[in-house]
């Protein structure tokens, strides 16, 4: 009889027993979607270490997620960790994370409040922003205590944004077992050291972060995992008043002083002025090349600097395009639902303020127009991140800007990696000189009065590909300027860059500087400065093709190593003497 009841005790525990959940099946490592190389080497490398801390680097769309969640099931698996915890910057990533977990058999709650302290058997873990771990970083301290727990910190650099963010998530992540950092902009402005990253002193003193694997945009391109990316640089006159009544003008882009650059910035991106209409038209006729062709459902990203101009540039690209824009703003409480919507969609242009800059996955994007006044590095970099990824070979991405030097220089520099350093600021335009010339759009009726914006035109300037310059400047709406817009949207690099080298040719054949309007009398010819900077950048770029051909080496590293030989900025901001000095080099090779 005992055996009997102990029989039948057994029968009855095993009758009343959970079903088991969602969270306890573990993902299935064959059904993983398959690696790309540079995921491969990472994976290994992470699994050879074995060490509490990782930092992984890779350009924007080259895959960060796949990686850690391949990294989360290995770990999963082997019983190393029993838990997930991912941080990401905003509250869209959340749900993008959790999606992208369930497709491989991760269920990650993203609805996870502190008030909640635990979550349901439902799921194996949480998803969290940097925000709610600042707030509130005991209780994630406690929940990584216990549990076994691999903490997955998206965009790592966003721990540094301030001191209560980084010493919360060193706080609340110190006790796990393993920690996974990614990033694609592993630099900062400032000099807010990133939580669990390592920093290392350089021969100069300074110390600089140490990535464990790193996956640049220039070696993305050449494996094709990511997309080129053209810039198309305008430039144009602008005009304004200022206090004291005097009306100043100015060519976008010309060497003047800071602040009288941010004013004439400024002017250009007024949407009741004749620039950004003029741009958005050319952009908008790119994207129309590109949905009649191979991209039929391509989309459009305009990043504006506040609410009140996104709402206008959106009113002006209706008229446009004959099709409503759609508008996220960063206070809107369906923003995730609008761009996730936009991403399913075949609409043609989304216009945000800032958010939609970083993670954001939205693969259709192929044509931005950055029409915004931020210019650091860090925010560039994440804001072209959102045109990069790839989804078939061949797709390229166009991206129109205003031709002035920070950004210039920016485009030119795309391939360029970067750790952060501390001890020193990062070098760039003075965000804060563009910011008290917007503060009009935000002041007294008084303080409006300081600046008015008059006049702006718009003129493709030059067409920025590979750190290399095409093109000479030539007027909007011209049959010139339509030779560089109706570009194929399938290309592979090299075959942009003939593509560019033939257009620029065409254009020198012709004489020089084109688009001009009827009845314009022709000047006796002059070899001004600019002109003269025009042709040394021509001559450069043709020596480079050569170069490339005979060689086989990139263009953009024949750029970067003549930079460093002769020194100066990039070719779209060097000065003529520099110019020279690297046709010279090349020309001695």
């Amino acid at each position: 009889m005992a055996e009997s009841r102990s029989g039948l005790s057994r029968a009855r525990t095993h009758s009343h027993s959970p079903t088991p959940s969602l969270a306890a099946s573990r993902p299935d490592l064959a059904s993983f979607p398959p690696l790309r190389a540079w995921q491969r080497r990472a994976l290994v490398e992470y699994l050879r270490r074995g060490e509490e801390d990782f930092l992984a680097v890779a350009t924007p769309g080259a895959g960060k997620t796949t990686f850690a969640l391949r990294i989360a099931a290995e770990l999963l698996a082997d019983h190393t960790v029993e838990a997930i915890t991912v941080v990401t910057p905003t509250e869209h990533l959340k749900a993008q994370w959790a999606r992208a977990a369930a497709a491989v058999g991760i269920q990650l709650d993203p609805t996870f409040r502190n008030a909640d302290v635990h979550t349901t058997t439902d799921f194996r873990g949480v998803v969290v922003t940097y925000a709610q771990v600042g707030i509130a970083p005991m209780v994630h301290r406690r929940r990584t205590m216990a549990r076994r727990t691999f903490v997955i910190l998206d965009e790592i650099h966003h721990a540094g944004d301030s001191r209560s963010w980084g010493d919360g998530v060193r706080s609340a992540f110190e006790p796990a077992p393993r920690r996974l950092m990614l990033t694609g902009t592993p630099f900062r402005s400032d000099e807010n050291p990133i939580p669990f990253v390592t920093y290392e002193r350089g021969p100069d003193g300074l110390l600089r972060s140490r990535s464990d694997s790193s996956y640049g945009y220039g070696d993305a391109l050449a494996d094709r995992v990511v997309r080129p990316v053209i810039f198309l640089a305008y430039s144009g006159e602008t005009r304004w008043r200022t206090s004291a009544g005097e009306e100043l003008t100015v060519r976008l882009g010309e060497p003047v002083t800071q602040d009288v650059t941010a004013h004439a910035w400024r002017t250009a991106l007024d949407p009741s002025g004749d620039w950004m209409p003029q741009v958005l038209r050319a952009a908008d006729a790119r994207l129309q090349v590109l949905r009649s062709g191979d991209i039929a459902d391509a989309g459009g990203l305009v990043i504006a600097t506040d609410q009140k101009t996104a709402r206008a540039y959106a009113r002006l690209l209706t008229d446009i395009s004959g099709e409503k824009s759609a508008v996220v703003l960063s206070d809107d409480a369906g923003a995730s639902e609008k761009i996730a919507a936009f991403a399913a969609s075949t609409q043609r242009w989304l216009v945000a303020v800032r958010m939609v800059s970083e993670g954001v996955d939205i693969p259709r994007l192929a044509v931005g127009v950055y029409a915004t006044s931020a210019s650091t590095p860090l925010f560039f970099a994440q804001a072209i991140g959102r045109f990069v990824r790839v989804r078939r070979p061949g797709e390229t991405a166009s991206v129109f800007l205003p031709s002035v030097p920070q950004l210039l220089g920016l485009a030119s520099e795309m391939e360029a990696e970067r750790d952060h350093v501390l001890g020193v600021r990062a070098k760039g335009f003075d965000d804060e000189l563009l910011e008290r010339a917007q503060q009009s759009d935000r002041a007294s009726d008084e303080l409006t009065k300081s600046f008015e914006a008059l006049s702006a035109t718009a003129e493709l300037d030059q067409v920025i590909f590979d750190g290399a310059s095409f093109g000479m400047p030539v007027r909007a709406g011209t049959p010139e300027e339509e030779e560089y817009l109706g570009l194929p949207g399938l290309l592979s690099p090299d075959q942009v860059a003939l593509l560019l080298h033939r257009r620029q040719a065409e254009q020198s054949a012709r004489g020089g500087r084109s688009g001009h309007a009827k009845g314009d009398v022709d000047a006796p010819p002059l070899m001004t400065a600019a002109t003269r900077r025009i042709a040394l950048r021509r001559q450069l770029n043709g020596l480079v093709g050569a170069h490339h051909h005979r060689t086989g080496i990139p263009h953009g590293k024949i750029h970067a190593e003549l930079r460093r030989q002769c020194g100066g900025p990039a070719s779209a901001q060097a000065t003529i003497e520099q110019l020279e000095a690297r046709i010279a080099a090349l020309q001695a090779l």
